[in-house]
């Protein structure tokens, strides 16, 4: 069937941070579908992974403030008051406004002006990554060019959107999406109840592509008295809970010889180096920032154990399922997480892995559990590999969301 070309809203392009994104659309893209990148804001990151190479699509960047291109956007709006949707686009950034009026909404409309100025003509649908931001440009979009929209939900966008506005994108009565994907069970319950009709909303696990990865190494068992290396994946946010974990490393008995790396950026990289060096563990710890995937996946495979202590943040912020928790059991790197969110949808505890509570004395505890066994460890490891091969592979998801896609592109007789 021929169907038109998509137009795919993400917050920023390129995203270490976001390599299930990449993932997907790389996958999509080979697998048939045309479409265009149309990017929120400018990329950050001095690094690229290998698969953002492979992205043949074209990005396009909008104006991340309306200040900073003020004719682009004048001639946005004046093209957008002649739009067959007008009237009712209107209506709703009115309405979201009068609920929310901060220069994110309005910055949201001017962006979804441009973008409904500049698609081209055989562009048949929108499909943004994350239900807040993204997906609020592609409804208003969509509606000025009279276009059908769709999304794939994550976490933060889920827990931290207020219910009014989640109610809204997820009803026809509102020009709400055709149809929406998200990648946790945990997510894709809670949305479903938020809907006019539970069908809108798909579960899709990213699920991982093994294409990507090295065949896991031979690991040998660990001996006593041989230096334990951990590691953590994860921007220093608070819902990653590193903090915790420098208290716990802080905690681990003196006859344990250890090392703690950590790899990713985030807000909090000077309190948790500072929280560090008030416990006196510096020496113990590598920071080494952003990296690539081969970058990661190397630490994994020189590593004993991977640790994250996710946790529900203050503001409901939390993960949803964590890619990094499936690299890891890739390359047969034991896990220790919390059970938040979704992660007990990959990990039952003691199977594939141990999931703790995040107080510091129980995550030591737990550490030095894997410390102390070895062949425990491994046989968690190589459950976890079987799990990941068995339910939790990216092709299902794909093909799922490539028919769903499809027939949302679909031209109407």
């Amino acid at each position: 069937m021929n169907v038109g070309k998509l137009a795919v809203v993400v917050k920023g392009w390129p995203r270490l941070s976001e390599t299930f994104i990449a993932q997907e659309l790389v996958a999509l893209e080979e697998a048939g579908l045309q479409f265009d990148i149309w990017s929120l804001r400018h990329p950050t990151d001095h690094k690229t992974h290998p698969l953002h190479d492979r992205l043949q699509a074209q990005v396009r960047y909008l104006p991340e403030y309306l200040r900073d291109e003020p004719a682009r956007v004048a001639r946005a709006m004046g093209a957008a008051a002649d739009m067959p949707g007008f009237d009712a686009a209107a209506a709703a950034y009115a309405a979201d406004l009068n609920r929310d009026n901060t220069p994110n909404r309005r910055r949201r409309w001017g962006q979804a002006c441009v973008m409904a100025h500049e698609l081209p003509q055989d562009v048949a649908g929108l499909y943004a990554h994350f239900l807040h931001t993204p997906s609020s440009v592609a409804r208003y979009a969509a509606i000025l060019r009279g276009l059908p929209w769709s999304f794939s939900a994550h976490a933060k966008d889920i827990w931290t959107s207020p219910d009014w506005e989640l109610r809204e994108k997820l009803s026809g009565q509102h020009h709400g999406a055709a149809f929406g994907a998200t990648c946790t069970a945990f997510g894709a319950a809670h949305l479903q109840g938020l809907a006019d009709t539970p069908e809108r909303v798909d579960l899709v696990y990213h699920g991982l592509d093994l294409g990507r990865f090295p065949a896991p190494p031979e690991r040998r068992l660990r001996k006593p008295g041989v230096l334990f290396q951990m590691m953590s994946v994860g921007r220093l946010v608070e819902k990653k809970g590193f903090d915790n974990l420098i208290d716990a490393l802080a905690l681990l008995p003196a006859e344990i010889d250890w090392h703690w790396t950590h790899i990713g950026g985030g807000a909090l990289d000077a309190q948790m180096r500072a929280r560090a060096e008030a416990h006196g563990i510096s020496a113990r710890i590598t920071w080494r920032g952003a990296c690539d995937q081969p970058e990661v996946i190397a630490a994994m495979r020189a590593a004993d154990l991977f640790v994250l202590p996710s946790r529900i943040a203050a503001d409901g912020d939390r993960d949803g399922l964590p890619n990094v928790l499936m690299e890891a059991a890739s390359q047969k790197l034991p896990i220790l997480s919390t059970p938040v969110s979704a992660i007990p949808e990959f990990i039952d505890t003691g199977v594939h892995g141990v999931l703790s509570d995040d107080t510091p004395a129980t995550l030591a505890e737990a550490m030095a559990g894997f410390a102390a066994d070895p062949v425990r460890a491994a046989e968690m490891a190589d459950a976890a590999l079987a799990r990941l091969t068995s339910d939790f592979l990216m092709q299902p998801g794909i093909a799922h969301l490539k028919k769903r896609l499809v027939a949302m592109l679909a031209p109407t007789r």
